[in-house]
């Protein structure tokens, strides 16, 4: 198991303070993370709302980054590219990857939420077509001395990307989905992915996982060098019920801000469905939490359920305060994932 951190914000500033501070407090966790010998920090994109909109532009944050960590790798879970220009967006990851001398992990995904498409005018229709199109420019961008293009969607003269990557060809690729389609192209591509176990059970996925693995034997790509990184809410603790008490207030507000942030009505959205069913999702290792050797056995469970090798762990949510968000940090490190080290 390779442990990564996934950071989507879900701010609250009654809890998380201002925003100059909250992000202050985050390349706090970078460098911990770091510290305590995670492989790579993943940023969110989302825009418009307190879920995960504080980090509109990934890049950003990564150049911000490079300057504070020397080993973390950096990446995009994801760059929503039917959004953007291909151009700017070859341009922003390739400074990041410069920046970092060469720690980006590129994910790429076509987003899930309607009013990014509407606040930005793109007819979320042409999401598959635009993402598809976008990755085949970005690729040759980082790739090619020169490109031109005329695409259905995009057209440009020659031209020369500046600055190139550092990474050869190109940095790493991942691509966030779940259905046969997109994973099955992504696998054709020979790229890694990433899923969200806790908005979908194994028999939902498992499609999507068949398909990219097939993908991969087709286009000839060793399906040992590619990898599966699953985005899951972890909180650990010494005690167990201390450490359910403190996930499930977070799991909570993060469920709240998630469907507020979606369209709901606030007179309407409860915090969690009133079914919800807590022992259950963390029986299937869609939530993780407790204390060490519960939190250890919940990430076995999630590597068996899903098929993945990468847990992309999210700490910081719901607006647990950063000091605490430091301490289970550090308890993770030095109790939790020597148990997945190479004996």
């Amino acid at each position: 198991m390779r442990f990564h951190i996934t950071f989507l914000s879900t701010y609250f500033p009654e809890q998380d303070g201002s925003l100059d501070v909250y992000y202050q407090h985050v390349l706090e966790q970078m460098q911990l993370a770091e510290e305590v010998g995670i492989d790579c920090w993943w940023f969110t994109e989302h825009h418009f709302i307190g879920y995960g909109g504080v980090v509109p532009n990934p890049a950003v944050m990564m150049a911000l980054a490079a300057g504070r960590t020397s080993r973390l790798r950096l990446g995009s879970a994801i760059s929503i590219l039917p959004l953007h220009h291909p151009i700017q967006v070859a341009e922003d990851y390739a400074m990041a990857d410069v920046a970092s001398a060469g720690r980006l992990e590129f994910g790429i995904g076509r987003g899930n939420t309607a009013f990014d498409y509407t606040g930005y005018g793109i007819p979320q229709e042409e999401s598959r077509g635009r993402f598809e199109e976008a990755t085949d420019i970005i690729t040759k961008l980082w790739t090619h001395d020169r490109v031109s293009h005329e695409g259905t969607y995009w057209q440009f003269p020659e031209l020369a990307l500046f600055p190139r990557p550092v990474q050869q060809p190109h940095p790493p690729i991942w691509v966030a989905g779940t259905s046969v389609e997109s994973l099955g192209w992504a696998g054709q591509r020979g790229y890694s992915i990433m899923t969200v176990p806790h908005v979908r059970t194994p028999e939902q996925v498992r499609p999507g996982m068949e398909a990219w693995q097939e993908g991969l034997r087709a286009g000839g790509h060793d399906p040992a060098m590619r990898h599966c990184k699953a985005h899951l809410r972890v909180w650990v603790d010494e005690r167990a019920d201390r450490a359910r008490e403190v996930a499930e207030a977070g799991i909570t507000r993060y469920d709240t801000i998630n469907r507020l942030g979606r369209g709901g009505n606030p007179a309407f959205v409860t915090a969690v469905d009133p079914g919800y069913d807590w022992a259950g999702m963390r029986a299937m290792g869609r939530n993780i939490y407790g204390n060490p050797d519960e939190v250890i056995r919940g990430i076995e469970t999630a590597a068996r359920n899903y098929g993945v090798d990468t847990l992309g762990a999210q700490f910081n949510f719901g607006g647990i305060p950063h000091a605490e968000v430091m301490k289970a940090m550090r308890l993770f490190g030095k109790e939790v994932m020597p148990a997945f080290q190479p004996a």
